[in-house]
């Protein structure tokens, strides 16, 4: 064997973990990389037991894919970052992951120290988000046309959607929108036995206990109690004597004395995050008081908020019927939608997106949408918006490699890797609306020369160039700033990896 197939061998042992990850990383890629852009179409989920899922939603095609390999683990992950703090965009962040990887290997197998490699990289995606940050067109309100349009791209063009989304978006207002705790999307709800509105309030996740007819109170008062509505609980063994029998039998005629304090009331629904005693329960039948049990503590931080409900523990049950009027929220409306299977709570300061469909498969597809457009319209809000299609990454990609020919050292080379993976995208959108990615991302570079501005992209049917903010295809800034960030983070844990060793 010669000197020179040995090293070969040996260079290939010594990269084989690597390798290894790199190919798995390419196999998620390709998975949801054709769904990318106008021309995308959707990918086809199987469950073992038959179930069909049809999307070209990116984190719903990774969350349900059937994966194993802990490196593609990791890019799954990706996806989960990018539909948290953002909402949308898990394609393009999936894809911008694979591309660093990719040329992130490239880079080592040509000799560059993976370290050298992962710090240029973490380089060159700082220089990145700032260049997308003053790049960013701000939103002036509500009624910004690029608002709207921002929801249609993300909403795939659904006109219906996009009016409820934007309908809602108006009455929860800027202020609401711009809230860091406040989310939209999550107001989403969808049915297949829905007619798709716009409710001005709560949908609750929780069915009441007792349901009967149309279950309907106006001017209800609201109480919330993060405890379990029953009597004090006593020892095992002490109810076994008599007189721990007795405290007992205290103990219970002192909750239906509360429970009655609670009629006087006049509440029409309780929210429990525990569970309910059966005498409880029938007491609150009795008394038309709605109950809904085991809420979580996000449902009830929503609800609190919206109604102005103070949250307690079972212990201020004891308290004068002055005080605990001070702890009860308000509705104009609590009523159990027998449709929906749910209980409606009008408030002022919420708003309900509510999507219906004809089938359960379309219906949770319909209601993916509206959850992107509802993410997109206010990630917007928050933090502009940006040409889409790939075009304002293409312009940055070129400017970041006049940015590493400043750099002096071997870090350059991981700059070099972001400058490449930040085609990708565009390039994607090209080769899936047909046409050559070389050819078109040279025009399209040509074209931003040439009129100045990064918008200038590939029309995806007739394959001319045309401006994208003019013709309303954008995406959110801070979508694309947080896919850059997050492909970045997977990208350098890859590339970090030496080996694999299963634990026991």
């Amino acid at each position: 064997m010669t000197q020179g197939n040995s090293n070969l061998l040996e260079g290939d042992e010594r990269h084989a973990t690597l390798i290894n990850n790199a190919n798995a990383i390419r196999a998620i890629c390709s998975s949801v990389e054709g769904t990318l852009g106008p021309k995308g179409l959707d990918a086809m989920l199987v469950s073992p037991q038959g179930d069909v899922i049809i999307t070209n939603d990116g984190v719903t095609i990774l969350e349900k894919m059937d994966v194993t390999h802990p490196a593609a683990k990791l890019l799954i992950q990706v996806a989960r970052s990018q539909q948290r703090v953002v909402g949308d965009g898990t394609t393009t962040a999936t894809v911008l992951a694979g591309a660093l990887v990719q040329e992130g290997v490239a880079q080592v197998l040509r000799g560059v120290p993976a370290s050298k490699v992962v710090t240029g990289m973490q380089q060159g995606i700082a220089w990145v988000k700032q260049a997308l940050e003053r790049r960013a067109i701000r939103i002036t309100g509500i009624d910004d046309p690029l608002l709207r349009q921002t929801a249609f791209i993300a909403g795939r063009e659904h006109q219906d959607i996009v009016d409820f989304v934007m309908e809602a978006a108006a009455r929860v207002g800027m202020e609401r929108l711009l809230d860091q705790d406040y989310s939209l999307s999550e107001s989403v709800f969808a049915h297949e036995k829905a007619t798709s509105e716009v409710w001005h309030g709560l949908l609750l996740r929780q069915q009441p206990i007792y349901r009967h007819g149309s279950v309907e109170r106006r001017h209800a008062r609201i109480l919330v109690l993060q405890d379990a509505l029953e009597p004090e609980q006593l020892d095992e063994e002490l109810l076994t004597t008599e007189a721990g029998f007795g405290q007992y039998m205290e103990h219970r005629a002192r909750f239906m004395q509360q429970l009655e304090c609670l009629s006087r009331l006049d509440v029409a629904l309780i929210v429990l995050e525990r569970g309910i005693h059966p005498d409880a329960e029938q007491f609150c039948a009795d008394h038309n008081m709605m109950v809904v049990q085991r809420v979580s503590r996000e449902e009830i931080r929503r609800i609190c908020k919206s109604t102005g409900s103070i949250p307690i523990k079972r212990a201020a049950l004891h308290k004068q019927e002055e005080q605990l009027k001070q702890v009860l929220g308000y509705s104009e409306l609590v009523q159990y939608d027998e449709r929906l299977e749910r209980v409606r709570v009008a408030c002022e300061s919420a708003v309900s997106i509510i999507i219906g469909a004809s089938t359960a498969e379309v219906v949770g597809e319909r209601a993916r949408i509206a959850a992107d457009a509802a993410s997109a319209v206010q990630t917007a809000v928050r933090g502009g918006i940006l040409p889409g299609g790939g075009t304002t990454e293409l312009t940055i990609s070129y400017e970041l490699g006049r940015f590493r020919e400043s750099l002096k050292g071997m870090e350059s080379f991981g700059v070099a890797a972001v400058a490449a993976a930040l085609q990708k995208p565009m390039s994607q959108i090209i080769q899936n609306a047909g046409f050559n990615p070389l050819e078109k991302i040279e025009q399209a570079r040509s074209a931003q020369q040439e009129y100045g501005t990064d918008a200038m992209g590939m029309d995806c049917d007739t394959g001319a160039f045309i401006d994208y903010i003019q013709q309303g295809i954008i995406d959110p800034a801070n979508v694309k700033i947080h896919a850059i960030h997050a492909a970045g983070e997977v990208a350098a844990a890859i590339l970090r990896i030496h080996t694999v060793i299963k634990m026991r």
